[in-house]
């Protein structure tokens, strides 16, 4: 008995979100006369891709299950997919065949302790690691710092650890923290989305989507756009509630911890010379000294250079 779940709601709602944000301009057919709903029509796709009215029809129905890869190819080059949009179409397919065998229980895997030393040496960069369900499973001391929203935020868990999808729709101080929390918001669902493709019968994936449709309308109104991100990096804006203003770049590196999860580490840096890294080694200061034991002189120099910054954080 296959014990994984039916993506074809998936794999149809995906299709045709995508069919309809595409117009024959696009793909270089002629416009026609009015159209009853927005995109392509489907016999138009299907020739594009090769295949019959009947075959691709069924495909968008979600009988995805024995595609073959070339006829997957054909369909994301016509719909203009973009490289993660391709492998979650790609994971969609491999999640609809058969499994032959019961697949085991996704289980949390613990963090070795050389990524923890690799963490905690990063002294001036913001450092932690992340599953897929956007847990943050390790961090070093200025990621704390940086992050202490999160940590005090009520959305964490039985262990305190944070959650991004859970802070950003279901505090509402995320949207203190997050200079533009809709780009902060977009991104987190879309992730949330492309796990979701990969491992369809994480069940504690599923709880924590079913918990934010529930509770959150913005993030059911991103869940519904089946947008997919895998490969993200850039420029982030902060308010950090001590610190101030922060912009940072950030890097996500894929982390081979275990063959049954996978995981990010994740690295915010400052570019070097401006006030945005003056901020930042003043959070560092302060995530490097005991609580009760902080230079004064030295935290009201760097709080000068870093344009008045109030107090430590969690003061």
């Amino acid at each position: 008995m296959d014990p994984r779940p039916d993506n074809r709601d998936d794999i149809r709602d995906f299709l045709v979100r995508r069919r309809a944000q595409l117009t024959p301009e696009q793909v270089g057919l002629p416009a026609g006369g009015r159209r009853r709903v927005p995109g392509l029509r489907r016999e138009e796709v299907a020739i594009l891709a090769g295949v019959s009215t009947e075959w691709y029809t069924r495909l968008e129905k979600g009988h995805i299950s024995g595609v073959s890869e070339d006829v997957l190819d054909a369909v994301a080059r016509t719909l203009q997919l973009d490289d993660d949009e391709r492998t979650y179409l790609f994971d969609l397919a491999r999640a609809a065949q058969p499994s032959p065998a019961t697949r085991r229980r996704r289980k949390a895997v613990e963090v070795p302790p050389r990524v923890q030393w690799l963490l905690d040496s990063m002294t001036l960069s913001a450092a932690y690691v992340t599953n897929g369900r956007l847990d943050m499973v390790a961090t070093n001391a200025l990621a704390r710092a940086l992050f202490s929203p999160m940590f005090a935020s009520h959305t964490t868990d039985r262990r305190g650890r944070p959650n991004f999808a859970r802070f950003w729709f279901l505090d509402k101080d995320s949207r203190e923290f997050a200079d533009d929390w809709n780009s902060a918001a977009d991104t987190t669902a879309a992730l949330l989305r492309a796990e979701a493709g990969r491992y369809p019968d994480d069940k504690a994936l599923r709880e924590l989507v079913g918990e934010l449709s529930t509770v959150s309308a913005e993030f059911r109104t991103r869940w519904a756009t089946h947008d997919v991100r895998i490969h993200h990096s850039g420029v982030k804006h902060l308010h950090h509630p001590d610190a101030g203003p922060l912009e940072l770049t950030y890097q996500p590196l894929d982390l081979p911890i275990s063959a049954r999860e996978a995981h990010s580490l994740v690295i915010y840096t400052a570019e070097p010379g401006t006030p945005h890294e003056d901020r930042l080694k003043l959070l560092a200061s302060w995530a490097a000294t005991p609580a009760g034991q902080q230079d004064t002189d030295t935290a009201d120099s760097s709080a000068t250079s870093a344009t008045r910054a109030p107090g430590r954080p969690g003061s």
